[in-house]
């Protein structure tokens, strides 16, 4: 009985081993580079458009990078990135904001904005997609 409880042991202790070993061939210089989407959050907030009566937007927007270094330069940036979206989120109109079409082509120049800011920063544009989660219109 004593010898079977000690061949367990031995063996619920080596299923650790195994596990790393795997983990760490799997990160090596073979492994596919990790897709990250990371959420600026809080969402951007803030008025738009022209005119007597207030309107409101609220974009959750998501950035897609490859790798944890370049989520990490993203991070660094995340002030002056949320910066250029909300500078560039107040400047539009009503009627740019519209149709489908025109929220694409928010999301388009958002994207090259923010990949701007980056290549500015840190000589690459690291970031490979803009997505909206969610763009709410309240006028």
């Amino acid at each position: 009985m004593k010898t079977l409880i000690t061949l367990l042991l031995a063996c619920a202790l080596s299923i650790p081993a195994f596990a790393n070993e795997e983990k760490k061939e799997g990160e090596g210089e073979g492994a596919a580079p990790q897709v990250i989407y990371h959420s600026l959050t809080p969402a951007l907030v803030g008025n738009f458009g022209v005119g007597p009566k207030l309107k409101y937007y609220k974009a959750d927007v998501a950035l897609r990078v490859t790798g944890a270094d370049a989520e990490a330069k993203v991070t660094h940036h995340e002030p002056l990135i949320r910066n250029q979206l909300v500078m560039l989120f107040s400047q539009q109109t009503e009627e740019n904001l519209a149709t489908p079409d025109a929220k694409e082509k928010l999301r388009q120049e958002a994207l090259k904005q923010v990949q701007q800011v980056l290549t500015d920063e840190e000589g690459q544009p690291l970031v490979e997609d803009l997505l909206f989660n969610n763009l709410i219109l309240q006028g």
